[in-house]
Order: C-alpha cells, then structure tokens, then sequence
C-alpha cells in the first residue's frame, strides 16, 4: 500500500485506498457506502491537498469547510471516519505527527426535529384509518411495525414460517435486502435474532392473513419492488388521515418502544424485544423518555414519603 501512495500523493486518494484495503468486506455495506461518501467529500473540500502537506492548521480547515452545512453531530462523524486512516499514515511514517490531535468540531445549527414517535392515542388514531383486507398490503406492514417494534428490513423479510402460532411468536433471523435485491441478509448484530412475543389479536389476523401460504413464503412478497420511501410515503398519507402528527416507518419502531416504557415495561425487556445490542443503546434512544418516566417515579417517591408522617 505503501508504495501505491507514494505515486499518488493525494490526500484523498491515500483515503481511498486505505477505505478499499480495510474496511471493504470489513464492515456492512451500508457502514461501507457511508465511507465512500466521506471520500466525495474529501475530493470536494480538499482535491490538491497531500498527504505530506496534512497538518493541524490544514485538518482543522478542512473540518471547518465541512461544518459549514452539516450539524455537528455529522461532522464528529466525518472526524471519527477520517481519524483512523489518519492515525495509520502517522504509524507507517507517511506524515510526522497526529494532525487531528486536539482537533475542534463545529457545525451549523441543527434543524428543528421532526416528531419520531406517536402516544398511545394518536397511534390508536392511525390503526383506526388502516384498510386491512383479506390480502397483505402495506397497511397489514405498517400494523405488523406498530405492533412489534421490528425495523423495516426485518418486517419484509418475515416468512410464514417465522410465525408459531401455538407459542404465539414471531422470529426475526434475517433482514431482506430490499436496495440491492440480492436476498437475505443477516440482522443487524447477534442480539437481533430474537423472538417477539405477539398478542393474540395480532396472532389471530395474520394467521388467517397468511393462510394458504407456503412456508418459505414472503408475506409481504406480493407487494413487488418494497423500498422504504415508499412505505414512509403510504404511512404520511395515512397520518395525515387520521389528523395526527407524521412519522417514518422506523418513528414507528420508535412508537411501540416508547409506549412500552411508559407502560412500566422495563428496559432491559426493551431492549430484548428491539433488538438492541445493549441496554445502553436503549438508554441512549429513548433518553427523554426515561426521563420523563423519573420524573413520575421522584413525584411517586415523595408522595410515598410524606404519607409516612
């Protein structure tokens, strides 16, 4: 690899290489194409800067340039894809000293956020304005969604096998790779094979819904070329319907959590039943609600104490 940079001196160009070397067939594809848009940008911001020019005044403005029109929670991103490459062409003697060292990250002031999830009677709201006929369609997906917090590829990936219907669960074991269609693909980590409990009204429909169907069978495969876009735009429609704030298909995933929480249900059983490598990922996700529920618990703890008296 070496000996590849030295003919090409860009710094944009040493990136590429190393992104080919080590992180193709490294990481998920979609951690993969996130590294390729990092190399655009670098070919845009800095196309004539070397390698052996990159220093701290020249890494900070290049981070500078990139903060300009992104939040900077995406720029500590940019910083932290950039960084190991970096931290390789300082071990392997190609530049002299650690230019990111102490490196400052900006960006521009985030947007106004969107609504990500619904409460529990705006989301009885949308389930009221769901046709659900005697065939699957994408309201049958988005009841599936809201009802079991799964992510949208693990939902189209569902086979009427996965269901047991006398244990009343659903298993989640692959995703389906509805961008590239290239099949199934593993879940997102070990934790995401899991099985989700239903309740027995879910149980019941789509038992009859996937009755006659073979086992290895999408039920979701008669709905042809599947893409989230599509499937946000059908549930906007649908929100807008029932008169309550729009949400994505993940705000969905993000709904059934939140409700569960503000149900008693605790998080460690969360973060079971999403899916969630660890606990903490569930924490860090739903902070504000756990927040909200603490301040309930503190309000209960002093009401408890005071009766004492």
């Amino acid at each position: 690899m070496t000996k590849q940079i030295e003919s090409s001196p860009l710094f944009h160009e040493y990136y590429s290489e190393w992104v080919s070397v080590y992180k193709k067939g490294a990481v998920r594809d979609v951690t993969y194409t996130k590294y390729q848009q990092t190399i655009a940008w670098l070919k845009k911001l800095a196309p004539d800067l070397q390698l052996v020019d990159l220093d701290r005044i020249s890494y900070q403005k290049l981070l500078n340039d990139y903060a300009g029109s992104h939040e900077r929670q995406t720029t500590m991103d940019f910083h932290h894809q950039i960084k190991g490459a970096v931290l390789d062409a300082v071990d392997d003697g190609l530049i002299k000293r650690d230019p990111t060292r102490k490196a400052i990250i900006k960006g521009v002031s985030p947007r106004p956020k969107k609504t990500k999830f619904l409460n529990h009677f705006e989301l009885h709201k949308l389930l009221e304005v769901l046709s659900l006929g005697d065939k699957p369609n994408w309201d049958w997906l988005i009841l599936l969604v809201a009802k079991t917090g799964l992510r949208f590829s693990e939902a189209i990936a569902v086979t009427r096998e996965d269901f047991d219907f006398s244990k009343q669960t659903l298993s989640i074991s692959k995703t389906l790779d509805y961008k590239n269609r290239t099949g199934f693909l593993p879940t997102k980590n070990k934790s995401s094979v899991r099985k989700v409990q239903l309740d027995w009204m879910l149980l019941m429909q789509f038992s009859e819904l996937t009755r006659g169907m073979s086992e290895k069978e999408l039920v979701f495969g008669s709905l042809g070329k599947i893409f989230n876009s599509t499937a946000n735009q059908k549930l906007s429609r649908l929100c807008k319907k029932a008169e309550i704030p729009t949400i994505t298909m993940h705000g969905l995933r993000h709904t059934h959590a939140s409700i569960l929480l503000f149900s008693g249900v605790s998080i460690a059983s969360v973060a079971r039943r999403l899916g969630h490598a660890s606990m903490t990922t569930t924490q860090k996700t739903y902070l504000h609600v756990i927040q909200e529920l603490e301040n309930k618990d503190i309000d209960l703890i002093m009401r408890s104490m005071s009766s004492l008296s």
